[in-house]
């Protein structure tokens, strides 16, 4: 496994519970999450319960009562989606929305896997390139190592090396939307801007999302807009005037959130493509690394975790055929990630929304008066997927 992250974590913890012996290599001199925030649809919850991580998760997570768009200019409600009701429960399967930190969801998932003796866990070993040497795959390391091993799984992000051998496909798509994150702890938030939803000002090119983390003791932030600036990586500073100058025009309790803030981390957005493979023989891409995707949907994390359950299960069908599995696997996540790759931009759009089409989104996402919420229109993500089970 190459690359630490979320989807490293949960694939090697899915595998070995299956019974396979996997040596996960990171780069970075500790396993650890950087970022803030992680929203978690009912779908990553099914994927929780057969990883058994639910109640671990639970003592981290936080459950908003409602997802809610306000309108950044006039403070009018757009649209909410009541995920703390019971009707949203009982449509999907009982499974319930999240939100959690993801240092800690990264905890959770690097402690199961310290639990594991089938897990060997490596710091500062980065991978440079692999050879397929047919019954075996040989991971050159930095420093000239090579290491060998039945299959490779790159988990390694957005600039994925081992995708960039199996696909060739160059650098991600710049979206040329810049997000700014901070994380407040809630005696710092006034009372009445604090609230156990999590709350979207869509604004022209720009929104603002804020909800609660660590069972509501800190209160995460994300500033999103268009720029020409570009930085690569996650923990560049960002530049507190930037934001006052991108939302100078907005309401005043958006305003008032972003002046909290005097340290803001910013990323540059990147996705890219959807591709229909993106495994070669006994090598395979997850997560990130495979299917990249802007965060207007909050499903980064869910799909890497969802990845991970379905690869472990395709491994037992097949009796740990490495071919066989990582062709099953593919075929049966490239459409739904595909999916969510091409609504996330869709989202992002309609969040950015000016003029006329502002208007219009709003006129098109306001509930009928006296109607029942309805769930169907997120509907395809958050019904999940069914894991594939061996024949008995």
């Amino acid at each position: 496994m190459l690359g630490g992250g979320i989807g490293g974590l949960a694939a090697s913890l899915a595998l070995a519970r299956k019974g396979c012996r996997v040596r996960l290599f990171e780069q970075g001199s500790e396993l650890k999450e950087i970022g803030a925030g992680i929203q978690l649809g009912p779908n990553v919850y099914h994927m929780f319960e057969v990883l058994g991580l639910t109640g671990a998760i639970e003592r981290w997570s936080a459950h908003p009562e409602n997802l809610i768009m306000m309108d950044a200019l006039t403070g009018e409600e757009v649209t909410r989606i009541p995920v703390g009701s019971g009707a949203f429960r009982k449509r999907f399967r009982g499974y319930q929305y999240g939100v959690i930190h993801r240092g800690d969801l990264y905890q959770v998932l690097l402690e199961a896997c310290r639990a594991e003796k089938n897990i060997e866990l490596n710091e500062k070993r980065k991978g440079l390139a692999f050879e397929d040497k047919g019954e075996r795959i040989v991971l050159r390391m930095e420093g000239g190592e090579a290491i060998e091993g039945a299959c490779l799984i790159g988990a390694d992000g957005l600039w994925s090396r081992v995708r960039a051998q199996i696909l060739g496909d160059g650098k991600p798509r710049v979206s040329g939307h810049i997000a700014y994150r901070a994380v407040l702890p809630r005696a710092e938030v006034p009372g009445d801007l604090w609230q156990n939803n999590v709350v979207l000002w869509a604004g022209p090119r720009t929104h603002l999302v804020h909800y609660p983390l660590r069972r509501g003791e800190l209160y995460n932030l994300v500033a999103v807009f268009h720029s020409d600036k570009y930085e690569e990586g996650w923990d560049v500073y960002g530049d507190p005037q930037e934001l006052e100058r991108k939302f100078a025009n907005e309401r005043p309790e958006v305003q008032r959130l972003l002046a909290k803030i005097n340290v803001w981390k910013m990323w540059v957005l990147c996705d890219r493509e959807p591709a229909r493979h993106w495994s070669k023989g006994r090598v395979t891409l997850l997560g990130d690394a495979a299917h990249p995707t802007l965060q207007y949907l909050a499903q980064g994390a869910n799909m890497a975790i969802e990845d991970a359950v379905v690869l472990a299960a395709w491994a037992e069908i097949t009796s740990f055929d490495w071919e066989k599995t990582f062709k099953r696997y593919e075929d049966a996540r490239y459409k739904r990630t595909a999916r969510v790759q091409i609504m996330s931009r869709y989202y992002g759009d309609a969040y950015h929304a000016a003029g006329v089409v502002r208007e219009l989104r709003n006129d098109v996402l306001a509930p009928r008066p006296g109607a029942a919420p309805d769930f169907e229109g997120v509907a395809w993500l958050y019904d999940g997927i069914e894991v594939p089970q061996p024949k008995r």
